[in-house]
């Protein structure tokens, strides 16, 4: 059996099974080594003379079996470095029922951003998809779970706080060491288990039904934690009243890492967070921070049900957990906080995910993982994005009320567990008597996804569906149960209609009486499907704008834009549609407006064209900001702020307009001097970025010195982009030599990586410099897998073809192993990106000739 573990795609047999770790663990901060003695309650089901378990750089000491009166210790261990397993071999067969391992062993912290690791002054953990075992030999896979007692051993330092899933129920100090012991843990899968160690203040505990509830930071940053404090408090009630269950695991501890991979660990009573995705100043805090923090809190806490107590069986269904919360987060904030249009923001994930799964290169919401490694590919924004989108689109259908009972049954049905998709599907089936496997699975298992064309002619709508591809010319004959949703105007007014696409081609009958003022055939965006109309349709459609909802123009715009980069629309069309909107007041339709004419701007002019673009934009949009001013008015709505921050970044960021810079210049000077309210904080990130770019040395050595210094992580992030966008060559150049250095800290090196590569300046330079240190920057990452991922898409901002053949042999010489998909996926994007400025690019020229 044991040459089954040098299979990297080996998973533990079922013949031993934990039901219970008791382990105590002394961390050695200074030397940033460990060790650790467990006891593990095992149940043996089958025969076996080999007990395999996980462990990766463990040296194990004394190993010790014990079924009933009886012990034996192993004959030999192997460590297998392909499995990432240790194999214990006895002299005879392992005697079936109740028995205990029990297990010594040393190892050092993880260098990167997994397993137990250093983040400056604090030791954190960071298990999942697989990283326990570089902290406890145990069954690192998610349907082997079992109880936890853990104890950690640290030094009798001052201030110094211990953290871990549960409640801390005895603290004592002996000599140079103290021993915390906490509170045991029900049935959790391994990688969610979680120890933080550090000089942490937490803010005064606050309860919610009994559990009580605190958010920690470093000291120095303990004033930023009210607000995510507030968003714990109020998300927890929001959950569980949706649920139908209570909390499970006594506690919530929130806690800011410094330097973190993901954006947030969902722990059982143990959140931990990049400190931007948890801390901010609310009083200065732009609203897209706030609303950010507020979904991530609120994405960690609906984990605790939806991925915690239901837990998948392996890591194919891991949307299962990523989906569901990402579509969770966003329905309890917009309970929280109506007035910030979250579902909006939501839109613009789902436009990012359309985008990618129109790529061959994408993959289905559940597809095939073989091991643990393959399961860090799967944090992309087709499990997250992607699939929340399904979610609300399958819940639209089903309706609000059936579908939370089908939710409630499931988390009743496998409660503790581990679960399927399919019992979620057989659950919400149940529940709403509607064929939801059928529509479920086509969804989750099929790559990609339909464009339906729209035909009208009186009342009689014409709809087709064939896959929507990105690249001109590719075809292929999938078909998807496609959930339309009609909304229209006649003579009685605004109506909607209803109707399932399962066939290629269908003819629906809209009831009402009167000419079809417009129609729109994805109603509210809710369905993830892009949408073509034939022209007379579209022409209705942007003579009659104001009445689409807000996030029906988006999808307007967003969906002519993919049909131009897939060869089915004129840039020239897109352009006279977009021309329209200069009266737009919605902040988040002129967000997606931006969006695409900076797209125009970076890849489809050049020289004296883009200046011309840069011109045409500025008069389209500068009298709405001119209207509105830079000083916010007293009692200006959240939707004002949103549209003039809106407006700066056209003007400003997009057009370079002279006079937004020279208003921008000294409120920026105001607030590097300290003066918090000489820029309204959604115009700070816009207001920084467009003066770095023109700035001097003196503005370079500001911004590193206040990035240094300031407390704020969202401040922070705002300097560190900063000090990539300087464009005068020597200063792009110093901007570059900080990337190798420690000032750019490991989390944050791909968005560092991504803003020297979109330097229009120092773009190629540093791109010769990446291609020949590609293993120094490959390193920066520690080999946190989310972060090899990054730096990958980072090369989807190179612009030209000859730049396209290198990322390509560059790729093909150093592949990133981690990284499969995202290697072919930006490659394929960039090529398009590539054919697109080729073929496109003489069209948007002829069209700026045309305009007045």
């Amino acid at each position: 059996m044991a040459h089954l573990t040098e299979d990297k795609n080996f998973r533990l047999p079922r013949t031993v099974l934990p039901r219970r770790y008791l382990s105590t663990v002394t961390l050695n901060m200074e030397e940033r080594t460990f060790s650790g003695s467990q006891t593990i309650e095992l149940e043996v089901t089958g025969a076996t003379n080999e007990l395999i378990l996980h462990g990766i750089a463990l040296q194990l000491g004394k190993v010790t079996f014990r079924a009933g009166t009886t012990q034996h210790s192993p004959t030999s261990i192997e460590p297998v470095q392909q499995s990432e397993t240790l194999v214990l071999r006895f002299e005879a067969p392992l005697p079936k029922g109740a028995a205990s391992l029990e297990v010594e062993w040393t190892g050092r912290f993880t260098e990167g951003l997994r397993g137990l690791y250093q983040a400056g002054k604090v030791a954190a953990t960071q298990f999942e998809a697989a990283d326990a075992r570089r902290l406890f030999p145990c069954f690192d896979e998610p349907s082997f779970k079992a109880r936890w007692a853990i104890t950690v051993r640290i030094p009798s330092t001052p201030g110094l706080v211990a953290l871990s899933n549960g409640a801390v129920i005895s603290d004592n100090t002996e000599g140079t060491l103290r021993t915390v012991k906490f509170q045991e843990m029900d049935l959790l899968s391994s990688y969610l288990i979680a120890l933080v160690v550090g000089p942490l203040v937490g803010t005064p505990e606050q309860q919610v039904n009994g559990v009580p509830v605190r958010t920690w930071a470093l000291p120095e940053k303990a004033h930023l934690t009210r607000f995510g404090q507030d968003a714990a408090l109020a998300a927890l009630p929001r959950l569980q009243e949706y649920f139908g269950l209570p909390y499970a695991y006594g506690k919530v501890d929130q806690v800011g890492i410094p330097d973190f991979e993901a954006g947030a660990m969902e722990n059982a009573g143990l959140i931990t967070y990049r400190e931007v995705a948890l801390l901010l100043d609310p009083a200065s805090a732009p609203l897209s921070v706030q609303k950010r923090v507020a979904e991530v809190v609120t994405h960690e806490l609906a984990h605790q049900w939806f991925g915690n107590w239901v837990t998948m069986v392996w890591w194919d269904d891991l949307w299962l957990n990523e989906a569901f919360a990402t579509w969770m987060a966003y329905k309890i904030v917009d309970s929280w906080r109506p007035d910030w249009r979250v579902w909006l923001d939501f839109d613009a994930g789902k436009a990012a995910a359309l985008h990618l799964d129109a790529l061959k290169s994408t993959h289905p919401i559940r597809g095939e993982v073989r091991n643990a490694g393959e399961a860090g590919e799967s944090f992309d924004l087709i499990t997250y994005e992607k699939g929340g989108a399904v979610l609300r689109m399958i819940e639209g259908f089903l309706g609000e009320g059936p579908f939370r009972e089908g939710i409630r049954q499931y988390m009743r049905t496998h409660a503790r567990g581990n679960a399927v998709a399919d019992d979620l599907w057989r659950a919400l089936g149940a529940a709403s008597a509607q064929p939801v496997v059928e529509l479920a699975n086509a969804w989750i298992g099929q790559h990609g996804y339909p464009l339906v064309s729209v035909k009208q002619e009186g009342r009689k709508v014409t709809l087709s569906q064939r896959r929507f591809y990105s690249e001109p010319g590719v075809n292929s004959g999938e078909r998807w149960p496609v959930p339309v949703v009609l909304r229209f105007e006649d003579g009685g007014g605004v109506r909607e209609h209803r109707f399932l696409l399962r066939e290629e081609q269908a003819t629906v009958t809209l009831e009402g009486s009167g000419e079809v003022k417009w129609l729109f055939a994805n109603a509210g965006s809710t369905g993830f499907y892009r949408v073509a109309y034939d022209g007379p349709m579209l022409e209705k459609l942007a003579a009659n704008l104001a009445a689409l909802a807000p996030s029906e123009r988006i999808s307007l715009l967003a969906d002519r834009w993919a049909l131009v980069r897939a060869g089915q629309a004129s840039a020239a069309d897109f352009l006279d549609l977009a021309s329209g909107f200069g009266s737009e007041e919605d902040d988040a339709v002129l967000e997606e407006l931006v969006g695409r004419l900076s797209y125009v701007e970076g890849r489809l002019v050049e020289g004296e064209d883009q200046e011309r673009f840069r011109r045409w934009v500025e008069r389209l949009l500068s009298p709405a900001l001119a209207k509105l001013g830079w000083e916010p008015r007293a009692g200006e709505t959240d939707r004002v702020k949103l549209r003039r921050a809106a407006l700066v970044r056209a003007v400003g960021v997009l057009a370079r307009g002279g006079q937004a810079l020279a208003e921008a210049r000294p409120r920026v000077v105001k607030v590097l001097a300290g003066d918090k309210t000489a820029l309204e904080p959604n115009l700070l990130d816009s207001a920084v970025y467009m003066v770095a770019r023109a700035g001097d040395s003196a503005l370079f050595d500001t911004l590193q010195e206040k990035m240094k210094a300031d407390p704020d992580p969202a401040t922070q992030r705002r300097y560190l982009s900063a000090l990539a966008s300087f464009e005068d060559p020597v200063l792009a150049q110093r901007g570059q030599d900080m990337f190798f250095t420690d000032t750019v800290k490991m989390q944050d090196v791909t968005i560092y990586l991504g803003g020297l590569l979109g330097n229009r300046t120092g773009r190629d330079a540093w791109w010769g410099v990446v291609q020949q240190r590609w293993k120094d920057v490959v390193g920066r990452t520690g080999g946190a897998p989310m972060l090899l991922r990054r730096v990958v898409e980072a090369l989807g901002a190179l612009r030209h073809r000859q730049q396209l053949e290198e990322a390509k042999a560059l790729l093909q010489a150093h592949p990133v192993n981690e990284a499969q998909q995202a290697m072919a996926q930006t490659l394929e994007r960039l090529s398009q990106d590539v054919a697109l400025s080729e073929r496109a690019g003489a069209e948007v020229v002829a069209w700026l000739k045309r305009q007045p």
